[in-house]
């Protein structure tokens, strides 16, 4: 008697054991609570090393002297249980929200969804004659029968080379699930609160930036948003082009909006705004377009997508604004990588190895729909591609999946030579533009055309 119960206590030890790892991905997670303080969670970090693999150079900013005063925002209180185990990743009871963040590992009231997670064509009736067609073949490829749109963008000067299932790509859009991280993350980090190496108490454990966006952690940026607060917040979201219209006198193109007010302490304030982007609508053109400052280091251009030979032949980049965020891109870029290495993003790994990418999943779900985005971009001697992947339909849609799809992109794009064909470019100095009088890789030539600031 005495043998088997050792061996039942041994299995529910060894069954605790597995289940933690499998809810790290907090970009498919549940709603948590977490422990009221009257500090500031914010901890001065020890010295760390970070091999940074963005191709610009970024002047490094020391965390002391940045720490934030203590959040005037109450934080709810977080369960035993998650503290215990050092980790976010016990599902905990809560009010069920607008959007429900869902998980393979089923917890609480069933969700049903209803959308279709698949279609039987891809890219009917869409606009291709100024598209790329080896980039827009690799997109179709890889969204096979996934119901979806793929958008890839030049982010040297903002053309679209190719947007895959327009109708989808040009709506308002949808909730940005933990896409909006990305914004938070560089609010934070513009603002001087965290480094990549700043450690957050979460009640019971500590977490970086790094580890956090790869692992998409919700707690993490929920705290953050409660130390920034909802005014800055938005301030940063919108000058990152949230909330706008994405594109230059694209047809149909419609308005993803930014709210001008938090949203009720009930639904979640603040924290659930910044976890995963509740009360935001976000469209794939607007996700593409920063992601695309990101990856050149500042220049948020208008997207623009030439419809016929003649408007590639006549593209002129145009710029919406230069925003200040080169110095802090190598922080937030080492959580991208995280992401695709180790994180909710590995799934793109499994397809393609050959080059750097970084990107940020997000999952989430409304009204039956699951909705599944990948935002990414490459690193190559060739140049930069940004990619954005978003999936609606049912329980096959996720960010992963999104992720997954991606890596199929680039492997089709890699096995069609695209990238050996391209001259090597030379590393455009942050927040400046590409050359005119050279030849940009990913997009034609810019000879003779200079970019203009123009209205929106």
């Amino acid at each position: 008697m005495r043998i088997v119960l050792s061996c039942v206590a041994a299995m529910a030890l060894v069954s605790a054991a597995l289940a933690g790892p499998a809810a790290m991905a907090l970009d498919i997670s549940r709603t948590v609570r977490h422990s009221k303080s009257g500090q500031s969670h914010l901890v001065e970090p020890k010295a760390a090393k970070h091999t940074v693999h963005h191709p610009s150079q970024a002047a490094s900013r020391s965390p002391a002297g940045h720490l934030m005063a203590k959040s005037a925002a109450k934080s709810p209180a977080r369960s035993k249980s998650a503290a215990a185990k050092g980790s976010a990743r016990v599902p905990v009871r809560g009010r069920m929200q607008r959007a429900t963040l869902t998980s393979r590992r089923h917890h609480g009231p069933y969700e049903r969804f209803t959308a279709s997670s698949f279609v039987t064509s891809q890219g009917d009736g869409d606009l291709i004659a100024g598209e790329d067609p080896t980039v827009r073949a690799a997109a179709i490829d890889a969204l096979g029968n996934m119901n979806g749109t793929a958008v890839v963008i030049n982010p040297a000067n903002g053309r679209i080379l190719a947007m895959v299932n327009q109708k989808l790509a040009l709506s308002p859009g949808a909730e940005p699930c933990s896409t909006i991280k990305l914004s938070v993350g560089l609010a934070a980090l513009s603002e001087g609160l965290v480094t990549r190496d700043t450690p957050v108490n979460l009640g019971g454990f500590r977490m970086n930036l790094t580890e956090a966006l790869a692992h998409s952690n919700n707690l993490y940026f929920e705290e953050l948003g409660r130390e920034l607060g909802f005014e800055r917040v938005r301030h940063y979201a919108t000058q990152f082009g949230l909330g706008e219209l994405a594109g230059y006198n694209i047809d149909g193109e419609q308005l993803g909006t930014y709210p001008d007010q938090e949203i009720p302490a009930s639904e979640g304030g603040v924290g659930r705004m910044c976890s995963f982007g509740q009360g935001v609508n976000l469209t794939p053109l607007q996700l593409g377009a920063f992601v695309a400052a990101i990856a050149n280091g500042g220049t948020l251009y208008y997207l623009q997508h030439p419809t016929t030979p003649e408007e590639v032949a006549a593209f002129e980049p145009r710029v919406k604004r230069t925003l200040d965020i080169a110095r802090f891109v190598p922080d937030l870029q080492d959580g991208m990588a995280g992401a695709v290495e180790y994180g909710t993003a590995r799934s793109l790994r499994v397809n393609f190895h050959e080059l750097p990418v970084f990107g940020k999943t997000g999952t989430c779900s409304n009204d039956g729909t699951r909705f599944g985005w990948f935002a990414s971009f490459s690193d190559s001697p060739q140049g930069s591609l940004v990619t954005v992947f978003f999936l609606e339909g049912g329980r096959p849609v996720f960010g992963p999946r999104a992720a997954e799809l991606t890596g199929l992109f680039y492997r089709s794009l890699w096995d069609r030579k695209y990238f050996s064909g391209k001259e090597p470019v030379q590393a455009v100095a942050q927040n400046q533009l590409p050359d005119p009088k050279q030849p940009t890789s990913f997009g034609g030539d810019l000879a003779g055309r200079l970019p203009a600031e123009s209205p929106q």
